[in-house]
C-alpha cells in the first residue's frame, strides 16, 4: 500500500531507501489516518518544521563549528589513515605466504634442532661410556707398546663385535678402522720379535698370538716363522768376522748347528708335525705342511754348504773342521736330514786342490833351486850324521847331498802330512797321479841339467850326477811310495775295495809306476842285474 502511495507522491523519484525505510513506512501509515483537513495542513506543518530544523541546524553549526571542523579534519585524517592501512593490509596479504613458508621452515628446523638437542642430551648422559669407546684405539696402542698382547687381542675382538652388531653407526666403523691400523703395528712387532734370540716358551707365546690374529693361514704362518728365524740366523752369521776364514768357518759351523737345532726344536713344539700319520681326505687336498720345513732346512743347509765351500778354499788343515761338520750332519740324522754325503765331496775337492797346490809349490821350488844348482867340480861329500834306519818316516840321509832334492822332499812331506790328517779314500788315484806327474817333472829337470852341463862335466861331476839320479830313483822315490802306503795302507784299501793287494799293485792303486817316473834319466842309472828267481822243474 505504501509503495503505490510513494509512487503517486513522488512520481519522479523512486528509491529503495523510501521503500525500505521504517520511518517512512511509519510516517506513511500515520499519514493514511489523517483527515483531509489535516492532510491540507500537513505541508505547511512540514515546512515550518523544516524551518525550525534548519534554524536548529544553523544554531548547532554556529555553536559547534569547531567540532564540525575537527570532525572534518578527523574524517579526512581517518580517510588517509584508512588508505595507508589498506596499503599495509595489501602488503601484509602479499607477505603472508612468505611468512607462512618461513614459519614452516622454522618449524622444520626447530624440529631437527629438537632432535639434535635430545641426541646431545642422551650423549651427555652417556658421555662416560662414549669416552671409553673413543679411547679404545689409544688403549689398544698402549697395550701393544707395553707388550700386553692378550689384552690387545681381547679388546680387538670386542671392537669387531661392536662393529658387526652396529654396522650402521659411523663411530664404530671409524673406531674399527683405527683399531685395524694398530692391529698391523701389533703384527709387525710380533714378527720382529721372532727375528730375535728367543726361548721356546716365548716362541710358543708369539706364534699363539699370531694364530689368534687370524691373518695368516697355517702354511703362511709356518713360512713366516721360518723366514723370521732365518733372519735371526743370518744376523748371527753376518756378524762373524771374515778376516780369518778358518775361524769364520769354525764359528759358522757351530752357530749354524746350534741355531738350526733350536729352530728345529721350536718348530716341532709349535706346529707338531707328524709325517708318519696317515693323511685324511681334507689333508690330501692341501699342501703337505711338513714339506715346508724340510724344504727350508735343505735351503739353509745348502747355504751352509756354499759357505763351507768358499771358506775351505784357504784352509790347509781339514781334520778339525771335518770332524765338526760330520758331527753337525750326524746330529740331524734324527730328523731325516743327514747331509754328511753332501759334505764329503766338498772336503774331497778342497783336500785334493790343497794337495795339488802343495805339490805344485814343491815343483816350482825345485825348478828354481835346480836352476842355481851345478854339478861342476862336485866332490863326494862326507855326511857325519846318520839316523836310525828303523825310522820308516824319516827321509834318507843321502838326499842331503843334493839340496834341491832335500828341499823338494821336505815340501812333499808337508803336503803328505797335511793329507795324512784327513785322507779321503776317493783321492787315492789322484794323489798317486799327482805325485807321479811331479816326479816325472823332476826327472825331466835332472835330464835337462845333464844336457846343459855334460860338456863341462869332469869325472867327479859325472859321478855326482849318477849319484843324483840314483838318489832320486833309489831313495826319494821309494820313500815317497812308503809315505803313500803309510797314509793309504794297501791291506786296508784292499779290504775296503774287496780285492787283494796284488790286484792293487797290478792296477797301480796306491803304487807309483817307477819305470815311467825314471824313464827320462834311465840312461844315467847304472845297469842292475836282477837275481834269477825262476825255479827249474824236472
Amino acid at each position: 500500500m505504501s509503495a503505490p502511495l510513494l509512487k503517486s507522491l513522488f512520481p519522479n523519484e523512486e528509491s529503495e531507501e523510501w521503500t525500505f525505510n521504517n520511518q517512512n513506512r511509519e510516517y506513511l501509515t500515520k499519514l493514511g489516518t489523517y483527515k483531509i483537513k489535516n492532510l491540507k495542513n500537513e505541508p505547511d506543518r512540514l515546512k515550518q518544521e523544516a524551518l525550525i530544523v534548519q534554524d536548529q541546524i544553523q544554531e548547532l553549526a554556529i555553536t559547534n563549528y569547531k567540532t564540525f571542523i575537527e570532525t572534518a579534519l578527523c574524517s579526512q585524517e581517518l580517510f588517509f589513515k584508512f588508505g595507508v592501512i589498506e596499503e599495509k593490509v595489501n602488503d601484509l596479504l602479499e607477505d603472508v605466504p612468505k611468512f607462512e613458508k618461513s614459519c614452516e621452515n622454522f618449524a622444520t628446523t626447530s624440529g631437527e634442532i629438537n632432535v639434535l638437542r635430545k641426541t646431545d642430551s642422551t650423549t651427555l648422559a652417556k658421555s662416560a661410556q662414549i669416552l671409553e669407546i673413543l679411547e679404545i684405539p689409544q688403549l689398544m696402542n698402549s697395550f701393544i707398546r707395553d707388550g700386553l698382547y692378550e689384552d690387545a687381542l681381547e679388546l680387538c675382538n670386542y671392537v669387531r663385535k661392536l662393529h658387526s652388531k652396529h654396522s650402521d653407526v659411523p663411530l664404530f666403523k671409524t673406531i674399527n678402522d683405527d683399531v685395524n691400523k694398530v692391529w698391523i703395528l701389533m703384527l709387525h712387532q710380533l714378527l720382529s720379535q721372532l727375528r730375535q734370540d728367543l726361548s721356546l716358551p716365548k716362541c710358543l707365546q708369539i706364534v699363539g698370538h699370531l694364530r689368534r690374529m687370524e691373518i695368516f693361514s697355517e702354511p703362511e704362518l709356518r713360512l713366516k716363522f721360518l723366514q723370521a728365524r732365518s733372519h735371526w740366523l743370518e744376523q748371527q752369521l753376518n756378524s762373524l768376522s771374515r778376516d780369518d776364514l778358518i775361524v769364520h768357518l769354525t764359528k759358522t759351523v757351530e752357530i749354524t748347528r746350534v741355531n738350526l737345532f733350536n729352530i728345529l726344536t721350536q718348530y716341532t713344539a709349535i706346529f707338531n708335525d707328524d709325517e708318519h700319520s696317515p693323511l685324511t681326505v681334507s689333508q690330501s687336498k692341501t699342501t703337505n705342511q711338513n714339506i715346508i720345513f724340510k724344504s727350508w732346512l735343505q735351503h739353509r743347509l745348502s747355504y751352509f754348504l756354499v759357505t763351507l765351500d768358499e771358506d775351505l778354499s784357504t784352509a790347509t788343515s781339514f781334520e778339525t773342521i771335518f770332524d765338526q761338520c760330520m758331527y753337525f750332519g750326524f746330529s740331524f740324522r734324527k730328523v731325516g736330514c743327514d747331509f754328511r754325503p753332501w759334505i764329503i765331496p766338498i772336503f774331497t775337492k778342497h783336500i785334493h786342490q790343497n794337495f795339488v797346490n802343495s805339490v805344485t809349490t814343491a815343483d816350482r821350488n825345485f825348478m828354481r833351486n835346480i836352476e842355481k844348482f851345478t854339478l861342476i867340480d862336485k866332490k863326494t861329500p862326507s855326511i857325519p850324521w846318520k839316523h836310525n834306519k828303523d825310522d820308516e818316516i824319516r827321509p834318507p840321509d843321502n838326499l842331503l847331498e843334493f839340496y834341491p832334492l832335500a828341499e823338494y822332499i821336505n815340501n812333499i812331506l808337508n803336503a803328505l802330512n797335511q793329507l795324512r790328517l784327513c785322507p779321503p779314500i776317493a783321492l787315492i788315484t789322484e794323489v798317486v797321479e799327482t805325485l807321479e806327474a811331479s816326479m816325472v817333472l823332476i826327472a825331466k829337470s835332472l835330464q835337462k841339467l845333464y844336457s846343459q852341463e855334460q860338456q863341462a862335466f869332469s869325472v867327479n861331476s859325472k859321478d855326482a850326477f849318477t849319484r843324483l839320479c840314483m838318489c832320486f830313483s833309489d831313495d826319494l822315490l821309494p820313500f815317497v811310495q812308503k809315505c803313500i802306503h803309510i797314509i793309504y795302507p794297501p791291506s786296508h784299501i784292499a779290504t775296503k775295495l774287496g780285492v787283494s793287494v796284488k790286484v792293487l799293485q797290478e792296477e797301480s792303486i796306491t803304487f807309483l809306476n817307477k819305470d815311467d817316473i825314471v824313464a827320462p834319466i834311465s840312461h844315467s842309472l847304472p845297469v842292475r842285474i836282477e837275481p834269477d828267481l825262476t825255479v827249474e822243474t824236472n
